[in-house]
């Protein structure tokens, strides 16, 4: 991967993958939290998809995670950092239009940048509904002691276990992590009110862990919600995760 230094300094990763067709062909891909854009989009195929339709997959990877720089410091992460990272992104690359997509974590990521946006043609939010943003401070702060544990089998948080577990799995750095759950999940339900762009939001029908995709899609203009088969961890690498979002993303430049 590239990296580019963003609006404070921060190193960030990204790729480029496919021409396109000018702007109007560039698509974002952000991935979810202790995950990375190989893990998400990579793996499963979406940027092969991507490209094979003509669209230009642009690929980076969040601070905290994958090749991008890691701070240990919450207050790196505040302030909607990760939004503003794609916002210097599409200014480093020089684009005027892109669509967005996101998972999990990376759906909220999207949600932020398209609320102050204009560059934004449309949204595709994978893994994401509005239980996200009920869990309050004490549980994020459960999944940080989990990720910082030196011993996971001392973890007696559910919600953390499956987070720690997922860390570890995937290799990331556990401290920066922590830092980013004690910086708060950034969504302002008013400014996610004001956009008006087409939007579609993908859930696995097994996932409980984000609530209810319904919820989040009524509260934008032009938003609807669909199902694919899977749970939180599973829906984004499944085929119908894929189709979902290559074909959503196609339609968007017709």
């Amino acid at each position: 991967m590239e990296r580019f230094a963003s609006f404070d300094g921060t190193s960030i990763a990204y790729a480029v993958s496919g021409g396109g067709d000018g702007d109007g062909g560039a698509v974002v891909l952000h991935h979810g939290f202790a995950s990375t854009s190989e893990i998400n989009w990579v793996r499963p195929g979406i940027v092969d998809a991507l490209v094979k339709a003509g669209r230009r997959a642009v690929l980076i990877d969040a601070r905290g995670h994958g090749e991008s720089d890691h701070p240990h410091d919450p207050s790196a992460y505040g302030d909607g950092a990760m939004a503003r990272d794609v916002r210097a992104l599409l200014d480093h690359l020089g684009l005027r239009q892109v669509d967005i997509v996101g998972y999990s974590m990376g759906s909220f990521v999207a949600l932020a940048v398209a609320a102050v946006e204009g560059r934004t043609r449309s949204l595709c939010l994978g893994g994401a509904g509005t239980g996200q943003v009920e869990r309050d401070g004490e549980a994020a702060e459960a999944i940080a002691r989990a990720l910082e544990a030196d011993d996971p089998s001392s973890v007696t948080d559910r919600s953390g276990r499956a987070f720690r577990s997922f860390a570890d799995a995937t290799g990331q750095d556990r401290i920066a992590l922590a830092a980013i759950q004690r910086s708060g999940l950034p969504f302002d339900e008013t400014a996610v009110r004001t956009i008006d762009v087409p939007t579609i939001v993908v859930n696995g029908d097994r996932d409980t862990l984000v609530g209810d995709p319904d919820s989040l899609a009524r509260l934008m203009r032009r938003a609807r919600s669909v199902r694919v088969p899977g749970d939180h961890l599973s829906a984004v690498v499944r085929p119908q995760f894929k189709d979902t979002v290559v074909s959503w993303v196609v339609q968007q430049g017709l």
